[in-house]
């Protein structure tokens, strides 16, 4: 059983490198040019859209705003579903508090520990 593991695993086919997908590209563009194609030079630098003076249009919220459907009914159902979390139990531990005593001048003498 573990011979046909082995085998499937050698059996994935690999990625093409860039010079295989380069020639494969070469391959392609030669014979689009031997069954009569034909390619335009287009000098560097010259834009693709049709008025390259104007700036580019705006997609983004060029329509009203629409108006949306309250669904209250909806989204309850969907909240009725949804598993309830359980509420963390916390105790407080009563812990000693830390309390610092000091001089008359403000200064700290000592630190003691008092129970609440």
């Amino acid at each position: 059983m573990s011979a046909s593991i082995c085998n499937k695993a050698r059996s994935v086919n690999k990625l093409p490198t860039k010079s295989q997908l380069r020639r494969q590209l070469q391959q392609q563009v030669d014979s689009y040019l031997k069954q009569g194609g034909e390619i335009q030079q287009i000098p560097r630098g010259i834009s693709g859209r049709e008025n390259a003076c104007e700036s580019l249009p705006t997609v983004f919220f060029n329509q009203p705003k629409a108006e949306r459907t309250p669904v209250p009914e909806v989204l309850a159902a969907l909240d009725s579903r949804r598993p309830k979390k359980p509420s963390p139990n916390r105790t407080t531990r009563d812990r000693p508090k830390e309390t610092i005593i000091y001089d008359d001048f403000g200064e700290p003498i000592r630190r003691i520990w008092q129970d609440k």
